[in-house]
Protein backbone atom coordinates (compact mmCIF):
# COMPACT_ATOMS: atom_id res chain seq x y z
CA UNK A 1 0.00 0.00 0.00
CA UNK A 2 1.18 3.48 -0.74
CA UNK A 3 1.80 5.79 2.11
CA UNK A 4 -0.33 8.83 2.86
CA UNK A 5 0.24 12.38 1.80
CA UNK A 6 3.94 13.22 1.74
CA UNK A 7 5.75 16.49 1.29
CA UNK A 8 7.39 16.53 -2.12
CA UNK A 9 11.13 16.93 -2.65
CA UNK A 10 10.74 20.43 -4.08
CA UNK A 11 8.76 21.63 -1.04
CA UNK A 12 11.30 20.24 1.40
CA UNK A 13 14.10 21.73 -0.65
CA UNK A 14 12.53 25.18 -0.44
CA UNK A 15 11.96 24.73 3.29
CA UNK A 16 15.64 23.92 3.70
CA UNK A 17 16.54 27.05 1.71
CA UNK A 18 14.34 29.11 4.05
CA UNK A 19 16.11 27.66 7.07
CA UNK A 20 19.50 28.47 5.58
CA UNK A 21 18.34 32.01 4.74
CA UNK A 22 17.31 32.54 8.35
CA UNK A 23 20.67 31.20 9.49
CA UNK A 24 22.42 33.52 7.05
CA UNK A 25 20.44 36.45 8.41
CA UNK A 26 21.71 35.62 11.86
CA UNK A 27 25.22 35.36 10.44
CA UNK A 28 25.04 38.82 8.87
CA UNK A 29 23.46 40.28 12.01
CA UNK A 30 26.24 38.80 14.13
CA UNK A 31 28.82 40.06 11.66
CA UNK A 32 27.46 43.59 11.81
CA UNK A 33 27.13 43.64 15.61
CA UNK A 34 30.05 45.25 17.41
CA UNK A 35 32.12 43.16 19.75
CA UNK A 36 31.56 43.94 23.42
CA UNK A 37 34.72 44.24 25.46
CA UNK A 38 34.28 43.89 29.23
CA UNK A 39 37.73 45.22 29.94
CA UNK A 40 36.85 48.53 28.29
CA UNK A 41 34.25 49.28 30.99
CA UNK A 42 36.11 48.22 34.09
CA UNK A 43 34.81 51.24 36.04
CA UNK A 44 31.25 49.84 35.89
CA UNK A 45 32.04 47.38 38.66
CA UNK A 46 33.78 49.97 40.82
CA UNK A 47 31.81 51.60 43.61
CA UNK A 48 33.55 54.95 43.19
CA UNK A 49 34.56 56.37 39.83
CA UNK A 50 38.26 56.57 39.25
CA UNK A 51 39.72 60.04 38.90
CA UNK A 52 40.06 61.22 35.34
CA UNK A 53 43.58 61.35 33.97
CA UNK A 54 45.13 64.76 33.88
CA UNK A 55 46.11 64.80 30.25
CA UNK A 56 45.70 61.74 28.10
CA UNK A 57 47.71 61.89 24.93
CA UNK A 58 45.58 62.23 21.83
CA UNK A 59 47.39 59.43 20.05
CA UNK A 60 46.63 56.83 22.77
CA UNK A 61 42.94 56.59 21.76
CA UNK A 62 43.72 56.48 18.07
CA UNK A 63 46.38 53.78 18.45
CA UNK A 64 44.19 51.51 20.60
CA UNK A 65 43.31 48.33 18.71
CA UNK A 66 39.64 48.05 17.78
CA UNK A 67 38.15 44.70 18.78
CA UNK A 68 36.14 42.83 16.13
CA UNK A 69 34.19 39.60 16.19
CA UNK A 70 35.30 36.71 13.99
CA UNK A 71 32.18 36.87 11.81
CA UNK A 72 32.62 40.60 11.32
CA UNK A 73 36.21 39.97 10.32
CA UNK A 74 35.11 37.43 7.70
CA UNK A 75 32.49 39.81 6.32
CA UNK A 76 34.93 42.71 6.20
CA UNK A 77 37.57 40.57 4.47
CA UNK A 78 35.21 39.10 1.87
CA UNK A 79 33.09 42.18 1.30
CA UNK A 80 29.50 42.13 -0.02
CA UNK A 81 30.51 40.71 -3.42
CA UNK A 82 32.12 37.46 -2.22
CA UNK A 83 29.67 37.18 0.69
CA UNK A 84 26.66 37.14 -1.64
CA UNK A 85 28.32 34.65 -3.98
CA UNK A 86 29.29 32.21 -1.22
CA UNK A 87 25.91 32.51 0.50
CA UNK A 88 24.17 31.83 -2.82
CA UNK A 89 26.33 28.76 -3.41
CA UNK A 90 25.60 27.56 0.12
CA UNK A 91 21.83 27.97 -0.28
CA UNK A 92 21.88 26.16 -3.61
CA UNK A 93 24.02 23.35 -2.20
CA UNK A 94 21.66 22.72 0.71
CA UNK A 95 18.57 22.80 -1.52
CA UNK A 96 20.09 20.44 -4.09
CA UNK A 97 21.33 18.06 -1.41
CA UNK A 98 17.90 17.80 0.23
CA UNK A 99 16.13 17.40 -3.12
CA UNK A 100 18.51 14.69 -4.35
CA UNK A 101 18.48 12.94 -0.99
CA UNK A 102 14.69 12.69 -1.10
CA UNK A 103 14.67 11.67 -4.76
CA UNK A 104 17.24 8.92 -4.19
CA UNK A 105 15.14 7.18 -1.55
CA UNK A 106 14.18 3.58 -2.17
CA UNK A 107 10.48 4.47 -2.01
CA UNK A 108 10.92 6.80 -5.00
CA UNK A 109 13.09 4.49 -7.11
CA UNK A 110 12.48 0.86 -6.19
CA UNK A 111 9.72 0.55 -3.59
CA UNK A 112 9.41 -2.80 -1.86
CA UNK A 113 5.63 -2.64 -1.54
CA UNK A 114 5.28 -2.35 -5.32
CA UNK A 115 7.47 -5.40 -5.85
CA UNK A 116 5.41 -7.52 -3.49
CA UNK A 117 2.03 -6.39 -4.83
CA UNK A 118 3.09 -6.68 -8.47
CA UNK A 119 4.50 -10.16 -7.99
CA UNK A 120 1.34 -11.20 -6.17
CA UNK A 121 -0.83 -10.09 -9.09
CA UNK A 122 1.38 -11.97 -11.54
CA UNK A 123 1.27 -15.14 -9.48
CA UNK A 124 -2.53 -14.94 -9.47
CA UNK A 125 -2.50 -14.20 -13.25
CA UNK A 126 -4.24 -10.88 -12.75
CA UNK A 127 -2.21 -9.10 -15.39
CA UNK A 128 -4.55 -6.17 -15.90
CA UNK A 129 -4.49 -5.36 -12.18
CA UNK A 130 -0.69 -5.65 -12.22
CA UNK A 131 -0.50 -3.21 -15.12
CA UNK A 132 -2.81 -0.70 -13.42
CA UNK A 133 -0.83 -1.00 -10.18
CA UNK A 134 2.46 -0.30 -11.93
CA UNK A 135 1.00 2.52 -14.01
CA UNK A 136 -0.45 4.29 -10.96
CA UNK A 137 2.90 4.15 -9.16
CA UNK A 138 5.16 7.17 -9.78
CA UNK A 139 8.41 5.42 -8.91
CA UNK A 140 11.03 4.44 -11.47
CA UNK A 141 10.20 0.76 -11.03
CA UNK A 142 6.51 1.41 -11.66
CA UNK A 143 7.26 3.29 -14.88
CA UNK A 144 9.56 0.55 -16.13
CA UNK A 145 7.11 -2.26 -15.37
CA UNK A 146 4.13 -0.44 -16.87
CA UNK A 147 6.11 0.28 -20.03
CA UNK A 148 7.03 -3.41 -20.35
CA UNK A 149 3.49 -4.66 -19.81
CA UNK A 150 2.12 -2.16 -22.30
CA UNK A 151 4.38 -3.59 -25.04
CA UNK A 152 3.82 -7.28 -24.30
CA UNK A 153 1.03 -7.44 -26.85
CA UNK A 154 3.60 -6.63 -29.55
CA UNK A 155 6.25 -9.05 -28.31
CA UNK A 156 8.61 -9.86 -25.49
CA UNK A 157 11.66 -8.27 -27.12
CA UNK A 158 9.73 -5.05 -27.74
CA UNK A 159 8.68 -5.04 -24.09
CA UNK A 160 12.30 -5.30 -22.98
CA UNK A 161 13.28 -2.45 -25.29
CA UNK A 162 10.51 -0.27 -23.89
CA UNK A 163 11.65 -1.04 -20.36
CA UNK A 164 15.25 -0.18 -21.20
CA UNK A 165 14.26 3.12 -22.80
CA UNK A 166 12.18 4.20 -19.80
CA UNK A 167 14.93 3.07 -17.40
CA UNK A 168 17.61 5.02 -19.25
CA UNK A 169 15.41 8.10 -19.38
CA UNK A 170 14.70 8.02 -15.64
CA UNK A 171 18.35 7.31 -14.87
CA UNK A 172 19.38 10.32 -16.94
CA UNK A 173 16.97 12.52 -14.95
CA UNK A 174 18.45 11.34 -11.66
CA UNK A 175 22.02 11.88 -12.83
CA UNK A 176 21.09 15.27 -14.26
CA UNK A 177 19.92 16.47 -10.84
CA UNK A 178 23.06 15.10 -9.21
CA UNK A 179 25.33 16.84 -11.69
CA UNK A 180 24.51 20.24 -10.16
CA UNK A 181 26.15 19.13 -6.91
CA UNK A 182 29.33 18.36 -8.83
CA UNK A 183 29.04 21.74 -10.55
CA UNK A 184 28.96 23.55 -7.21
CA UNK A 185 31.92 21.46 -6.05
CA UNK A 186 33.84 22.66 -9.12
CA UNK A 187 32.78 26.32 -9.09
CA UNK A 188 33.37 27.03 -5.38
CA UNK A 189 37.17 26.47 -5.39
CA UNK A 190 37.41 28.56 -8.55
CA UNK A 191 35.63 31.45 -6.85
CA UNK A 192 37.94 31.00 -3.87
CA UNK A 193 40.98 31.03 -6.17
CA UNK A 194 39.68 34.18 -7.83
CA UNK A 195 39.40 35.79 -4.40
CA UNK A 196 42.91 34.64 -3.55
CA UNK A 197 44.39 36.32 -6.60
CA UNK A 198 42.27 39.43 -6.00
CA UNK A 199 43.40 39.68 -2.38
CA UNK A 200 47.07 39.21 -3.21
CA UNK A 201 46.88 41.87 -5.91
CA UNK A 202 45.33 44.26 -3.38
CA UNK A 203 48.10 43.47 -0.88
CA UNK A 204 50.87 44.10 -3.43
CA UNK A 205 49.12 47.29 -4.49
CA UNK A 206 49.37 48.53 -0.89
CA UNK A 207 53.07 47.65 -0.86
CA UNK A 208 53.66 49.47 -4.13
CA UNK A 209 51.77 52.57 -2.97
CA UNK A 210 53.19 52.63 0.57
CA UNK A 211 56.81 52.38 -0.34
CA UNK A 212 59.19 50.58 1.98
CA UNK A 213 56.96 50.92 5.08
CA UNK A 214 53.34 50.08 4.17
CA UNK A 215 50.67 50.21 6.86
CA UNK A 216 50.16 46.77 8.36
CA UNK A 217 46.35 47.08 8.64
CA UNK A 218 45.98 47.97 4.96
CA UNK A 219 48.28 45.12 3.98
CA UNK A 220 46.34 42.66 6.14
CA UNK A 221 43.08 43.53 4.39
CA UNK A 222 44.18 42.05 1.08
CA UNK A 223 45.75 39.02 2.72
CA UNK A 224 42.55 38.39 4.70
CA UNK A 225 40.52 38.51 1.50
CA UNK A 226 42.83 36.00 -0.14
CA UNK A 227 42.73 33.55 2.77
CA UNK A 228 39.05 33.76 3.67
CA UNK A 229 37.82 33.38 0.10
CA UNK A 230 39.98 30.29 -0.29
CA UNK A 231 38.69 28.91 3.00
CA UNK A 232 35.03 29.47 2.12
CA UNK A 233 35.45 28.05 -1.36
CA UNK A 234 36.93 24.84 0.00
CA UNK A 235 34.36 24.69 2.81
CA UNK A 236 31.57 24.60 0.20
CA UNK A 237 33.34 22.39 -2.35
CA UNK A 238 34.35 19.57 0.02
CA UNK A 239 30.82 18.65 1.22
CA UNK A 240 29.43 19.20 -2.30
CA UNK A 241 31.84 16.69 -3.86
CA UNK A 242 31.33 14.24 -1.00
CA UNK A 243 27.53 14.45 -1.28
CA UNK A 244 27.69 14.04 -5.05
CA UNK A 245 29.72 10.84 -4.90
CA UNK A 246 27.68 9.33 -2.08
CA UNK A 247 24.35 10.02 -3.77
CA UNK A 248 25.66 8.95 -7.16
CA UNK A 249 26.64 5.53 -5.80
CA UNK A 250 23.27 5.20 -4.10
CA UNK A 251 21.38 6.07 -7.27
CA UNK A 252 23.48 3.64 -9.31
CA UNK A 253 22.72 0.83 -6.87
CA UNK A 254 18.97 1.54 -6.89
CA UNK A 255 18.86 1.77 -10.68
CA UNK A 256 20.66 -1.58 -10.91
CA UNK A 257 18.07 -3.11 -8.58
CA UNK A 258 15.28 -1.74 -10.76
CA UNK A 259 16.80 -3.40 -13.82
CA UNK A 260 17.28 -6.73 -12.06
CA UNK A 261 13.80 -6.86 -10.52
CA UNK A 262 11.98 -5.67 -13.63
CA UNK A 263 13.69 -8.21 -15.90
CA UNK A 264 13.04 -10.95 -13.37
CA UNK A 265 9.35 -10.04 -13.25
CA UNK A 266 9.00 -9.93 -17.02
CA UNK A 267 11.00 -13.09 -17.66
CA UNK A 268 7.92 -15.22 -16.96
CA UNK A 269 6.38 -13.85 -20.17
CA UNK A 270 9.31 -14.95 -22.29
CA UNK A 271 7.62 -18.15 -23.49
CA UNK A 272 4.10 -16.73 -23.54
CA UNK A 273 4.58 -14.72 -26.72
CA UNK A 274 2.31 -11.75 -27.11
CA UNK A 275 -0.19 -12.60 -24.39
CA UNK A 276 -0.46 -10.38 -21.35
Amino acid sequence: MRQGTQIGPRTLAWLSVLMVVLAAGGFLAAAGAPSVAVAADEDIFDEAPAPAPAAAPASSTEDAPREMSYLAWIYQACGPFYTIIFLGLSFTLVALFVMNLLTARRENVCPQHLLESFEGHLNEQRYQEAYELAKSDESMLGMVLSAGLAKLSVGYSQALEAMQEVGEDENMKLEHRLSYLALIGTISPMVGLFGTVHGMISAFQVIAAGGSTPKASDLAQGISTALFTTLLGLAIAIPAIAAYNILKNRVARLVLEVGIYSEDMMSRFQNVGGQK
